[in-house]
């Protein structure tokens, strides 16, 4: 059975680029204790005042990083993603360390193989996953996307004329779109779970599962 960590444990993150700086910001609005490990003193000295801690180290260093106390870290982010032979090198320290939860940020698929199979238990695509989410975004309808590995997503979006004024239950559109409304949210009000008597105005903002195709499919009927 994998350890349970609790939710406000310390976090490590290694590389204050832009992704690592985004990590460590929004950790230390979570009021989370948060070290952060970067070899550029500029960087380091940025982000003292804002996380618990900032050490100027190379995290390649697995005697530097035992001195720091590292392996006293339960989750560490990998936020190094210029170098690949550096990315690869930390991830296999922390493992070594043993870290209970390290995330990795990738660069390729071929990258992201290599992180996984030394011991990161989590690998981040970043860049890509951007990349695709505002492919999915770009066509109007649709505020916000979130796909999963097996082809689910759960989309944010403005609701398509097939069910805008009709109850949900009398517009078949799990059957014919294939699509969930898992919820709704009136102008000026808090988002509600949707149920079969809910009626959908033009105005609304719905979240709406399904696979990615289908939502496509069901995005497009709003033109």
């Amino acid at each position: 059975m994998a350890e349970r960590i609790p939710r406000d444990a310390a976090v490590l993150i290694i590389g204050l680029g832009r992704f690592g700086e985004a990590v460590a910001g929004e950790l230390s609005d979570l009021d989370r204790d948060v070290l952060v490990i970067d070899e550029n003193a500029r960087l380091v000295q940025k982000w003292s005042e804002r996380v618990t801690h900032a050490v100027q180290a190379d995290a390649r260093d697995l005697e530097a990083l035992r001195q720091i106390g590292a392996q006293e870290f339960p989750i560490a982010v990998v936020a190094v993603g210029s170098s690949v032979e550096a990315s690869v090198l930390i991830t296999a320290n922390l493992v070594d360390l043993g870290i209970t939860q390290i995330w990795a940020k990738a660069v390729s698929k071929s990258h992201g193989t290599i992180l996984a199979r030394i011991g990161a238990h989590h690998v981040i695509y970043p860049e890509a996953e951007a990349g695709e989410r505002v492919a999915h975004l770009v066509s109007g309808s649709m505020i916000d996307f979130i796909e999963f590995d097996d082809d689910f997503a759960i989309v944010k979006m403005h609701p398509p004329a097939a069910v805008v004024g009709k109850a949900l239950g009398d517009t078949g559109i799990r059957r014919k779109h294939g699509i969930t409304v898992i919820g709704v949210k009136a102008n000026g009000q808090a988002f509600a779970y949707a149920t079969n008597s809910t009626v959908v105005n033009a105005d609304d903002i719905v979240i709406v599962s399904g696979s990615s195709a289908d939502i496509e499919r069901f995005a497009g009927l709003y033109a």
